[in-house]
């Protein structure tokens, strides 16, 4: 995930919407498109569509569901996949592959950088194996997390599904979302040594516990107050607790199903893989969230609406057809985003270009 300072900082949202409104009238300047250009997004956050990016020979390179999406110290950009006969492409910023490894990951699909000293590393969470796997960045396996039998909770390996990991930068914590399986968070040491676990599975509202917690984010906004963000998708919420597991408060996005938050400066970028209003087909977009958790511009998707300080629900809205479930969202330094999408018949990740 994406936490340095970007190269052009993101111009700030010069006050919270208002009733009725959307984003403020200076801020929602038209920007005429050039032939054969699309542009989405809203206000202050707008990009173009970069045609073509990333595609590659299908017989040489296949994908199927394109997962997620981290870069390295050199600027390479990881993507997980789960088709085995590559499961991780690594591109540069025009598209070109640079290499590909990775045949044993059948259920890849949640992909984080962990930074180690001068060192960096991959947290690969794999549905199939039903196992975390930590490797280097050629691939080679440095330790597995098998299921976490030490909790109590989980009686065989396969009730463990798990979704995403996030790292504690200061002390190398790992944080599991066990988000298509029971439901809990199951927080190890850098070494990959139980600590604790907490949610579980709710089909309601518990304030403690998730229906799908599938993402999770340390967020280190506040310098004084490192938290985690947590996805309850079913809930379209996103909810923030301390770092050893206590509630703090919830973020609704009435009709947004989330896949997991992405931290890029005071702003977290998040993949909906749909929206209520929609089936289950064709649907998506991203959402930019600011540091008072507001949505300020929904690219391949309706524009934000508070009224009495409340987001009214969202829904796709993407004439040009650009998304097909998004999964995941990564911005570079350029402010340009990388959006990898889950079940859309194997296309490639597209790009956004930041105007």
């Amino acid at each position: 995930m994406n936490e340095h300072m970007p190269r052009r900082k993101f111009l700030q949202n010069s006050s919270i919407v208002a009733a009725g409104a959307l984003l403020p009238s200076t801020s929602m300047k038209k920007i005429a498109p050039k032939p054969g250009e699309i542009i989405l997004g809203h206000g202050n956050f707008q990009y173009k569509v970069v045609p073509n990016w990333g595609i590659l020979d299908a017989g040489k390179n296949p994908v199927n569901d394109c997962h997620e999406m981290v870069e390295d110290a050199k600027g390479r950009l990881f993507l997980l996949t789960n088709e085995t006969k590559n499961n991780v492409l690594i591109y540069d910023k025009s598209g070109k592959l640079l290499e590909a490894w990775g045949h044993s990951y059948p259920g890849a699909h949640g992909l984080t950088l962990v930074n180690e000293g001068h060192e960096q590393f991959l947290l690969i969470c794999d549905n199939n194996r039903h196992q975390v796997i930590k490797t280097d960045l050629k691939g080679k396996e440095i330790f597995k997390i098998d299921y976490p039998k030490e909790t109590g909770v989980y009686d065989h390996p396969h009730q463990f599904v798990p979704t995403e990991t996030a790292v504690n930068p200061k002390n190398g914590d790992i944080y599991v979302a066990d988000g298509y399986g029971a439901n809990y968070i199951i927080q190890y040491d850098a070494k990959g040594n139980y600590i604790r676990h907490f949610g579980g599975k709710t089909d309601g509202y518990a304030d403690d516990k998730f229906n799908c917690c599938h993402g999770v984010l340390v967020d280190t906004r506040d310098p004084k107050n490192w938290t985690l963000l947590i996805t309850d998708r079913v809930n379209n919420s996103l909810k923030r607790f301390t770092l050893d597991g206590k509630f703090i408060t919830r973020y609704h996005y009435p009709g947004s199903y989330i896949c997991r938050p992405v931290l890029h400066g005071e702003n977290i970028l998040a993949a909906c893989f749909r929206s209520t209003k929609e089936s289950n087909v064709g649907s998506g977009y991203i959402q930019i969230i600011d540091k008072n958790m507001q949505v300020v511009s929904t690219p391949g998707g309706s524009a934000p609406v508070y009224q009495n300080g409340i987001l009214q629900a969202q829904h796709k809205e993407d004439e040009n057809k650009v998304f097909i479930h998004p999964h995941d969202v990564y911005a570079d330094s350029d402010e340009n985003i990388y959006v990898p999408q889950w079940a859309s018949n194997k296309t490639y990740p597209i790009k956004l270009e930041r105007i």
